[in-house]
């Protein structure tokens, strides 16, 4: 079992990694710059805690796991102050938006096709950066919800947890997000 074990190799790291990660970040947090600086900021972690590697995983893995750490921390810190969303107000504001019998979209508003079920490889990148901008639209923490649920595959209770909301008020953002998201790419997208 110890030849399975794996070793750290800082030297190799921003040539091997830095890509990987920085590829990793932007996709999250949208920001260039801050995008640099996580990853920065991860290798130094990493060499401060390198001490702590089991080897159990690869070196990947292991900065990848310090890195969302690092991009949690960015969430926490820009939905920090934010106000809670009232749960009353919020489902009074989608009222109109489902029917009360049978839970679907009611014909105002219901989503529009996208267009893109034909799989254009040009056109995918293009929805992906309008998608990408109608996020950054989006309220800090609802951003840090609707990225952690659906694109980290976070789950409810880790979300909860690291950013300190209610399951009740986690539920309405990722609501609101999807909300808001759908009505951005109707108005840009199709």
């Amino acid at each position: 079992m110890a030849a399975d074990k794996q070793f750290l190799n800082p030297r190799l790291w921003v040539e091997t990694h830095a890509e990987y990660l920085y590829g990793y970040t932007l996709s999250r947090l949208n920001d260039e710059e801050l995008a640099k600086d996580l990853v920065q900021e991860t290798f130094l972690a990493a060499l401060r805690s390198a001490g702590k590697f089991e080897g159990k995983s690869s070196e990947r893995t292991w900065l990848t796991a310090i890195l969302k750490n690092k991009i949690v921390d960015v969430y926490r810190k820009k939905s920090s102050g934010l106000k809670n969303t009232d749960v009353k107000q919020a489902e009074e504001e989608q009222e109109n938006f489902f029917d009360e019998d049978n839970g679907h979209w009611n014909k105002a508003y219901q989503p529009k096709p996208f267009g893109i079920e034909d799989h254009d490889p040009l056109a995918g990148k293009e929805f992906n950066s309008i998608l990408q901008k109608c996020m950054q639209k989006l309220p800090a923490l609802w951003m840090a919800v609707f990225t952690m649920k659906h694109i980290d595959d976070a789950t409810a209770d880790m979300i909860c947890s690291e950013l300190k909301v209610t399951q009740a008020n986690f539920w309405v953002i990722i609501h609101r997000a999807k909300l808001n998201l759908r009505a951005c790419l109707q108005k840009n997208w199709v």
